[in-house]
């Protein structure tokens, strides 16, 4: 699943287009390094997405096209 579908999905963050301009302003990073939102997120991938001054750091626990919103964040877990 891209990376921009998925923090939609799992709702880190609310519009998809707002996770695309994130990834393309370098403020999310994936196992360390800056990506693009057509990465391809996996299971066991370690997320970090920088929102202003904080950073949000999670692992991506299972990937699902859709989830409803109250098991949104049984797909990953805060490190």
């Amino acid at each position: 699943m891209r990376l921009d579908k998925y923090l939609k999905v799992s709702r880190l963050i609310k519009r998809r287009t707002v996770a695309n301009e994130a990834c393309d302003a370098g403020r999310v990073t994936a196992n360390g390094r800056p990506v693009k939102a057509s990465y391809e997120v996996k299971e066991g991938d370690v997320l970090e997405i920088g929102f202003g001054n904080r950073a949000v750091k999670v692992r991506v626990l299972s990937v699902q096209e859709t989830v409803r919103k109250e098991e949104a964040d049984g797909l990953f877990e805060y490190l």
